[in-house]
C-alpha cells in the first residue's frame, strides 16, 4: 500500500490528539498529519487550500462532538466543497457517541465510509489505514 500523502484529524480533545498524532506516526503509512480542534478551523483551512492538490487530505478523521462547529455541521460545509475538490478523501468518523441514532445517520451519509467508537486501538487504526484506497 503506497502512503497516505495527507490526514485532516478534526477533534477537540488534546490528549485523543495527541495520542492518535503519536500511533499513525509510528506506523509510517501517513506522510502528513494536519489537527484541527473543530469543523469550523478545518473546514475554512480546506476551503483556503482547494488549489493545491497536496493540502487536500486523502483521509478525514473525524469527530462528533466539538465546540464552534461540530462534525454534522462539518459535513454540511463539505458537501457543499465537494464538488470543487479534485481528489477523492475518505471520510472516518471517530466518536465516543455509541448512539445508535449517530450510527444510523452517518451510515446513511455516503461521503462517510463508517464509524468508529472511540477509542480507536492501534490496531484497529492500523487495520482502517491499511484498507484506504485511494484513487
Amino acid at each position: 500500500m503506497n502512503a497516505i500523502d495527507t490526514l485532516y484529524l478534526i477533534d477537540d480533545d488534546d490528549t485523543y490528539q495527541f495520542i492518535v498524532k503519536k500511533t499513525i506516526s509510528s506506523t509510517r503509512l501517513v506522510k502528513s498529519i494536519k489537527i484541527f480542534s473543530n469543523g469550523k478551523l478545518a473546514i475554512d483551512f480546506l476551503e483556503s487550500v482547494l488549489g493545491n492538490v497536496n493540502e487536500i487530505p486523502d483521509v478525514i478523521l473525524l469527530d462528533l462532538s466539538m465546540p464552534v462547529m461540530d462534525g454534522w455541521q462539518f459535513l454540511e460545509r463539505y458537501f457543499l466543497l465537494k464538488p470543487r475538490i479534485a481528489k477523492k478523501i475518505v471520510v472516518y468518523i471517530v466518536s465516543s457517541s455509541i448512539d445508535p441514532s449517530d450510527v444510523e445517520r452517518a451510515k446513511s451519509i455516503s461521503e462517510v465510509t463508517d464509524y468508529f467508537v472511540k477509542p480507536l486501538t492501534k490496531e484497529k487504526l492500523i487495520l482502517m489505514l491499511e484498507s484506504i484506497q485511494l484513487s
